[in-house]
């Protein structure tokens, strides 16, 4: 694919991350959505970064030249994902906080295999898989729900009732 059709896809995702953002934090808890949020955008952006230098994933191709890892992904769309997440399994059992995950990590896998294979917008190297992803993918989101649950213990706030 060309490079004009892959910077028109980071500026859809940039503006469908934008409405997803306001969008997700309207619903109550809204504490709780932006604190997920900022958790998860300072969390991914600190394992991709990771990751670039040390060669496994390379953005080729990136609206924000300023940066080698790919600030949408790790600023917007993945934490607005992850609101979406802890949103869905906010009552859930661990049981289906395990399978709801699966709701998410697995169509995102797909996305950025297909987005490896047919564009320049992310590459693989040194080992690293769509199934590395995957993998990578669910542990943090499980992540970002434990760390929700943990704030949610130490402040005595149980779960809202609707």
């Amino acid at each position: 694919m060309n490079r004009k059709f892959e910077k028109n896809t980071l500026r859809l995702l940039l503006l469908f991350g934008i409405i997803s953002l306001l969008y997700s934090i309207r619903k109550p808890p809204v504490k709780d959505w932006l604190l997920i949020f900022l958790f998860k955008g300072f969390i991914s952006s600190i394992l991709d970064n990771l990751l670039v230098k040390k060669g496994y994933l390379k953005y080729p191709v990136n609206l924000f030249t300023s940066f080698d890892y790919s600030f949408i992904f790790d600023y917007l769309i993945y934490p607005v994902t992850c609101l979406f997440y802890n949103q869905l399994t906010m009552k859930s059992n661990i049981l289906g906080i395990l399978f709801k995950t699966l709701y998410f990590s697995v169509p995102m896998s797909v996305a950025e295999h297909f987005l490896e294979k047919h564009t320049r917008l992310i590459k693989f190297n040194k080992g690293w898989t769509s199934l590395t992803s995957f993998f990578a993918l669910t542990f943090t989101f499980l992540i970002s729900r434990t760390f929700i649950a943990i704030v949610r213990k130490m402040n005595n706030n149980p779960i809202p009732k609707n």
